[in-house]
């Protein structure tokens, strides 16, 4: 029960970032505003989650974990009020993709420090990180499906309300989390905006097909690793990006959120758009992925105890490469792949390094996360034909392999 509040977290983060995919055309029908419009704000939702998720981590360790879980719950909490307001795009904007995803970007990093915090063995500490990371998926898998429901029924303002509510819930279980002594840390502002702004510009870049942005982004990203070389206090420590099985894991996690946000939003695009499909209707036609990653999230601990990571990351990407061959007759496979893989390579990541890093692993595991969302949406956004969108999309899914191939089978050994 003690895991309950920071599941439901970040189920209801993961469920904003697909639910408004299938509303997509009746929001823009009713803001006056177009598809192109929505899908930017859905793209900066994730991307203003990848960019301040590592800062979110160092204020977790300055503010302390309990407190900064409960303050990013309530600035989200009040980004989904006045999304559920919103007479236009720009306040759907400030809402939705700015207080939302500044929330969730101070909200999400507690999760799995806490979830360390709370277990006291490994198979515990799996069994946790398989909850929490069951909960992510099963919340970005049923977004089209509840978002659906919950648009057609009543409106897609009802669907950031029952977020609202949902945030109170968990605000109350939250107080008895526990609550360690903060520490007096200086915060890396530098590197905050060196990482922010290289996240933003490449994502952009991308999101408008502008490769010279997406040249400045990089550029950006590369002065922020000279920068946290340098600095006493960095905004993360550089050894994070020194171990080779860690960042394998790190690569696999774009990837996966990657093909699981692009492939909901071009279906949901083409579904609404070409095929002339509801909300409800588009969320009924997604189900079969819903369900896909639902059976294996729920399998995900009893995997993990009899498979090594590597392996089961590597059937991931297998499965939903040949799930997306055959959409829409494959989309159990692809859900199925994706969940069998997600809680994996999290637990490759967070069981690289010891509970003194958790803090900044769990920043950088969710940035890098959300970095793949938003860069999910951008892509696939960009083209025209939603079948080249699922050529793209394969192609990413063998990048995913490739990287677990190199995964060893010590992933979840502790590094130096």
């Amino acid at each position: 029960m003690k895991i309950l509040p920071l599941a439901l977290a970040q189920f209801i983060a993961s469920y904003a970032a697909t639910n408004m995919n299938v509303a997509i055309s009746t929001i823009a029908d009713d803001l006056g505003t177009t598809i192109s419009g929505v899908q930017t704000t859905i793209t900066l939702f994730t991307l203003v989650m990848a960019a301040l998720m590592v800062p979110g981590s160092k204020l977790t360790d300055i503010w302390g974990r309990r407190r900064c879980f409960v303050v990013g719950l309530g600035i989200y909490g009040t980004g989904a009020l006045l999304a559920a307001l919103a007479p236009g795009i720009g306040l759907l904007t400030v809402g939705y993709a700015l207080l939302e995803g500044v929330g969730s970007a101070m909200m999400i990093p507690p999760i799995y420090i806490l979830v360390t915090a709370l277990t006291t063995d490994k198979a515990q500490r799996a069994r946790g990180f398989g909850m929490v990371s069951g909960a992510g998926g099963l919340g970005a898998a049923a977004g089209p499906l509840l978002g659906g429901l919950v648009t057609s029924a009543f409106s897609w303002r009802a669907s950031f309300l029952l977020q609202v509510v949902v945030v109170a819930v968990i605000i109350l279980l939250a107080r008895k989390l526990p609550a360690p002594e903060r520490h007096h840390k200086k915060f890396d502002l530098l590197g905050a905006v060196l990482s922010g702004a290289g996240m933003a510009l490449v994502v952009l870049g991308v999101l408008r097909t502008t490769w010279p942005i997406v040249v400045a982004g990089a550029v950006v990203i590369g002065l922020f690793a000279w920068h946290i070389r340098k600095t006493p206090e960095p905004l993360c420590e550089p050894k994070l990006f020194r171990d080779r099985t860690s960042n394998l894991g790190l690569g696999t996690q774009l990837v996966q959120w990657l093909v699981l946000q692009g492939t909901f939003f071009v279906l949901s695009v083409h579904l609404q758009q070409v095929e002339g499909l509801s909300a409800i209707e588009t969320g009924l036609a997604l189900l079969p992925a819903t369900i896909g990653l639902l059976v294996t999230s729920a399998l995900a601990g009893r995997l993990a105890r009899k498979h090594p990571q590597n392996r089961l990351i590597r059937w991931g990407f297998l499965i939903t490469i040949a799930g997306t061959l055959f959409v829409p007759d494959g989309l159990f496979l692809i859900g199925a792949g994706i969940g069998i893989m997600l809680t994996a390579s999290v637990n490759v990541v967070q069981s690289r390094w010891p509970d003194t890093d958790q803090a900044d692993v769990s920043g950088v595991s969710r940035a890098v996360s959300n970095l793949g969302s938003s860069l999910g949406v951008a892509m696939v956004g960009s083209v025209v034909d939603h079948r080249a969108a699922l050529v793209l999309l394969i192609l990413f899914s063998v990048l995913g392999f490739g990287l677990a191939v190199f995964i060893r089978n010590d992933g979840a050994r502790q590094a130096e």
